[in-house]
């Protein structure tokens, strides 16, 4: 191989890679992902007209654990189960209408999870980065609170 195709090799690898760390960093998610709206506004419209309980995840592309979180733990198989049991909001810190609603609960560090009643009432909430098993027993909890 040649020293121009290594470059050119290189160069479409690096942005190949760029594509795919930044596709996580937006409003995409992993393969196996609840349902996630991306509005507050609309989640709890949603807990209301459904009555169930709601996730909402306050993150960031810039917050490493967030975005792990985003890939390891919300698809994860022990989680799974748990997904059409809530309404799932994934809202960004840096959005301005989500900064609103960070004041509201008292949101300082990220990633926050804030568990909700359908009427909006907070339940209890997960600060900082999780295990699939830990998260999915919380979730288990957070049911049990809510009364499903």
């Amino acid at each position: 191989m040649n020293r121009r195709s290594f470059f050119t090799l290189a160069a479409a690898a690096v942005a190949g890679l760029f594509i795919a760390t930044t596709s996580f960093a937006g409003h995409e998610f992993p393969e196996g992902s609840p349902k996630f709206e991306t509005k507050y506004s609309a989640a709890l419209a949603e807990a209301k007209k459904t009555g169930k309980p709601v996730v909402a995840i306050f993150s960031a592309s810039w917050c490493p654990p967030c975005q792990a979180n985003k890939k390891s733990v919300y698809p994860s198989k022990v989680v799974q189960p748990y997904h059409e049991k809530f309404v799932w909001a994934y809202l960004d810190a840096d959005d301005t209408a989500t900064q609103q609603v960070m004041k509201e609960f008292g949101v300082t560090n990220i990633p926050h999870i804030q568990f909700l009643t359908k009427d909006g009432k907070s339940i209890d909430k997960q600060v900082g980065s999780t295990s699939p098993a830990a998260f999915a027993k919380i979730l288990q909890g957070v049911l049990a609170k809510a009364g499903k």
